[in-house]
């Protein structure tokens, strides 16, 4: 069809213009490499290998010293076919050991990984690769994060782990180890920075608590890790230090802290002791006090107390 628009000069036909359609996103890009998972390698038990070799190896020297009459082409060429399974046979025993596994590739492709432990037969036209699953740890050096209020810190985390899936291990990332050990700074940085090392107003959660800030760790690396074949299973913090620029001037601020929480902890038990000292004079008759005397009263038994209790707990913080 054909539309000829006004003001158009008669006879220059204007094609319809098809409506316009709405732009629909694409599906998201998936890498290749999100789609690989492990699965088992062909192998044979290695006895089966080495009786094999044995036998191809009798059979080559027995045609080699064989009785005349037999053409030495045929000769050779079945030597020739013997000794190639012999060294066939021979090359593809493998030893498989606990903790380990053989991960195969064939020109650069996945071929599947070989779990089963003792001797073994792979085929050598695979290249074969080591990759420890043994349950492994890894304590960090100090890692510098920043806490809720912005105080510099220097945390060092204890992070137990294993290889779970050999094949996204190898593929989905290049090193799996840089690459936990760069994933364990990033979140040590971002739970760290959720909470103040402590808290000097007073009672509240902290970095102290260190069950929290494990269990944080834990899930979050669990998360971030699983895509790359590794299995977490815990990651706790083993020290948790203010950086060398801040840590003279936090500790004395947090020891003047604890001293004051000492002096009104005392100060409270001694009111305490004085109000029930007051009240049982006043119930059993022994004293009979105005409001001037009961002040003054409160007044010396509160500094008897203090005195005999604040200097204890002063020498106790230090």
């Amino acid at each position: 069809m054909t539309i000829t628009p006004q003001g158009s000069p008669a006879g220059f036909p204007v094609p319809a213009q098809a409506p316009a359609k709405d732009t629909v996103p694409g599906p998201p890009v998936v890498s290749p490499l999100s789609d690989i998972t492990e699965r088992p390698g062909r192998c044979l038990p290695g006895g089966v290998a080495v009786l094999t070799a044995l036998a191809a190896a009798c059979g080559t020297a027995a045609l080699l010293l064989g009785p005349a009459g037999t053409s030495p082409a045929v000769l050779g060429g079945a030597a020739a076919v013997l000794a190639a399974v012999t060294a066939l046979t021979a090359l593809g025993l493998a030893r498989g050991r606990p903790g380990s596994v053989w991960l195969l590739t064939r020109h650069g492709a996945y071929r599947g990984t070989v779990r089963r432990t003792g001797l073994l037969w792979i085929s050598p036209l695979l290249v074969r690769r080591r990759v420890d699953t043994s349950l492994r740890h890894w304590r960090s050096s100090p890692i510098e994060a920043t806490d809720a209020d912005g105080t510099p810190l220097q945390v060092t985390v204890l992070m137990v782990w294993r290889v779970r899936d050999t094949a996204r291990a190898a593929f989905a990332v290049h090193d799996h180890v840089r690459y936990l050990r760069a994933l364990v700074e990033a979140a040590v940085a971002r739970c760290v920075s959720r909470l103040p090392a402590d808290d000097f107003r007073g009672p509240g959660p902290t970095l102290r608590d260190t069950d929290r800030l494990t269990d944080d760790l834990t899930r979050m690396l669990v998360q971030d890790l699983k895509p790359a074949g590794i299995e977490v299973f815990s990651v706790q913090p083993v020290r948790i230090d203010y950086a060398p620029a801040v840590a003279s001037t936090l500790r004395r601020a947090q020891l003047a802290a604890l001293d004051d929480r000492h002096r009104r902890a005392a100060l409270d038990a001694a009111l305490t002791a004085v109000g029930e000292t007051v009240r049982g004079l006043t119930e059993r008759g022994l004293v009979d006090l105005d409001d001037y005397e009961r002040k003054a009263l409160v007044r010396d038994l509160t500094v008897a107390y203090c005195t005999a209790h604040v200097p204890e707990a002063g020498a106790q913080t230090a």
